[in-house]
Formats: C-alpha cells, sequence, structure tokens
C-alpha cells in the first residue's frame, strides 16, 4: 500500500484551504475530528485598532491597526467618517462600534461602526440617547455599552449618568439601559462575557472641573439596571485606559491634575473588592486608551500628543514595556479589538 505523507492541502490558488463538492467518503480504522463552533473563534483574532483624536492643528480621522500579539507601529486602517476626539469603543469579535465624541465646540450623538477584518472607514450606526463626550465603553459578544460621559463642550460640568446599550451585530439606535450612581466622565473600563467594570474618572457634579475618584462599578451585561458598587482603585484619576482578558481587568495611568501617574491597577471582574496594584507605566499616562487579547494588553501614552504604545502580559504582574508607536502622535483616541475579554 502506499504511504502519502501531506503536512498542508491548500487551493489551487494557494490563497485558502481544500474546496470539496460532490459526496466525500471515508474509510478508515482512524478518526478524523472536524472543526466545531463558529468560525470567527478558530483563530486568526487579535487585531486592535486606535481612531481618532486631537492634536494641536484639530481633529484627526485616522484609525490605526495592531496585531496585539506582536511588537510593532500602527498600520492605516481607515478613516472615521465622523471625526471626532473623547469618545469610546468598544466591539464583538467581528465588528468594532465607536460611540459619541467631542467635535469642539460641540458634542456629538453618533454612533458608527466597522467591520474588523476589513479595511476601510467606519459607517454610520445610530445614535445615542443624548449627545456627549469623554463616556466609555465595553462589551460582550452580544451587547455594546456606553456609561456616563459629558454634555459640557469645555469643561468638567455636565456630567451624565446615563448607561446606553445597542446590539452590536444589527444597526440603531442606542435604549436606556439604566445609570451609574454618580455623574461620571474620563472613566476607564474592562469586561468579561457576563460582567462590566468602570472606574468612574472623575465626577463633575461636585466640582465644576472634576474630582478624580477612585470609584470602581460594575453592571451585568445582558440585563437592564443601575451599576452598582464593585471596591476602589489604589489611586484617585480619570483619563486612564483600561482593557481586559475574560478574568482581570487592568487600569492603565491617568490624570491627576496638574500631574499624571504610572500606576497600573487589575482587578478580578468576577469578584468584588478593591483594586490590586500591577506595576507602572513607562512615564506617566493620560488622554490615551487601551485593547487587549487573552494573554496582552496594549496602551498609548498620549499625554502631550504623544505616539507611544505599551503593553503588559494581563495574568502576570509588571512594569509595563515598549509596544511601537502610533503611526500620527494625537491624544483623546479611542479603542477596541476583536478578542477582548468580553469575548471570552
Amino acid at each position: 500500500m502506499s504511504e502519502i505523507k501531506v503536512n498542508n492541502i491548500q487551493s489551487l490558488s494557494g490563497t485558502n484551504g481544500p474546496e470539496i463538492s460532490g459526496t466525500v467518503e471515508m474509510n478508515s480504522t482512524g478518526a478524523m475530528s472536524l472543526p466545531r463552533g463558529d468560525t470567527t473563534y478558530r483563530g486568526g483574532r487579535g487585531t486592535g485598532i486606535f481612531a481618532g483624536g486631537r492634536t494641536p492643528t484639530g481633529l484627526k480621522e485616522r484609525m490605526d491597526k495592531f496585531t496585539i500579539s506582536t511588537l510593532g507601529n500602527g498600520l492605516d486602517f481607515g478613516n472615521l467618517t465622523n471625526t471626532t476626539s473623547e469618545f469610546g469603543g468598544c466591539a464583538s469579535s467581528t465588528r468594532g462600534i465607536f460611540m459619541g465624541g467631542e467635535q469642539f465646540p460641540a458634542n456629538i450623538n453618533v454612533i458608527q461602526y466597522l467591520t474588523i477584518s476589513q479595511l476601510g472607514n467606519t459607517f454610520d450606526f445610530g445614535d445615542l440617547t443624548s449627545v456627549r463626550r469623554a463616556n466609555t465603553c465595553l462589551s460582550n459578544n452580544v451587547r455594546g455599552i456606553s456609561l456616563g460621559g459629558n454634555t459640557s463642550p469645555n469643561t468638567g460640568a455636565g456630567g451624565k449618568t446615563d448607561i446606553d446599550y445597542i446590539t452590536i451585530a444589527t444597526t440603531g439606535n442606542s435604549s436606556k439601559f439604566g445609570d451609574l450612581t454618580t455623574d461620571s466622565s474620563y472613566g476607564m473600563a474592562g469586561a468579561s462575557t457576563t460582567r462590566g467594570i468602570i472606574a468612574l474618572g472623575n465626577n463633575p457634579f461636585i466640582s465644576p472641573f472634576g474630582l478624580y475618584t477612585n470609584i470602581v462599578e460594575y453592571i451585568t451585561i445582558s440585563t437592564e439596571g443601575n451599576a452598582q458598587d464593585f471596591g476602589d482603585l489604589t489611586v484617585s484619576r480619570r483619563e486612564g485606559a483600561g482593557a481586559s482578558n475574560s478574568t482581570r481587568a487592568v487600569i492603565f495611568g491617568g490624570n491627576q491634575s496638574p500631574n499624571t501617574t504610572n500606576v497600573i491597577d487589575y482587578m478580578t471582574i468576577a469578584s468584588l473588592g478593591d483594586a490590586i496594584d500591577f506595576g507602572d507605566c513607562i512615564n506617566g499616562s493620560s488622554l490615551s486608551n487601551a485593547c487587549s487579547s487573552p494573554t496582552r494588553a496594549i496602551f498609548g501614552d498620549m499625554t502631550g500628543d504623544g505616539d507611544s504604545v505599551s503593553y503588559v502580559t494581563i495574568n502576570t504582574l509588571g512594569n509595563a514595556q515598549d509596544f511601537g508607536n502610533l503611526d500620527l502622535a494625537r491624544n483623546q483616541t479611542a479603542g477596541f479589538s476583536d478578542s477582548h475579554g468580553g469575548l471570552g
């Protein structure tokens, strides 16, 4: 009997796997196991997107693409159709969402979306229940959530408690989910498949220019309702960045005006309790965003229109390390990935 050894079978063009038509029969004493489940979960994910923001010359429509598992600089992905800064981003395994933002001197309620596997510009999704900037977003594979935000164009006043939600796979306007316990903007968030947590950032209701807070709250993503107390960060701050895998949320840096902080905290999402010190950012970091895979989180240090991107390994403790750079230095961006903790 002939013996055939094959490492890989491809189509004639070599661009994809074999294409089989007709009836296929197998007669063997061995066994063959076929892959199961949705094809979007069989590898190939791990893309992060940083979008929008501003420089001293104005708002930027640019979107940068990163492969989270490697080191390197951002690559051009496409452009926002509604150019903005101070907005939130979240994603399913296939579709990315941006919500709200600032188009100085006005705020917007626009929701935009893109298909993560396809380079290109964003499309209109619908509208939030009200205009806002400095809102924080999180998601699982079904729902995208916008939390808090600010209605004022240029001060800390006008904070919101509103929590909105959308169904990511469809298009349409957001619906009311519930409320945070207190006004919040410039927050930092992470999620598992069932629970979202948000570090509130600052509370503009208490002070015209915002009171930096250490409060962390949580929601159950699949049910509507108000946020509940989770615990506290190790230091009060706003304008940091948040990311997660399915078990641990990590909060990077932030602003403690007039200074930034380099503190990185982590929390176990399924439990309640105060944050624990994870390590330090390379520099004090604020006005940034983050995204993650199951093993790694990357975040920007965009203080003063910086372009540096750093990373940590989520399930270990330690200081951040250099990852690469944005293609265009800017701050107040939004970001997401197709492999974050809310997707399992």
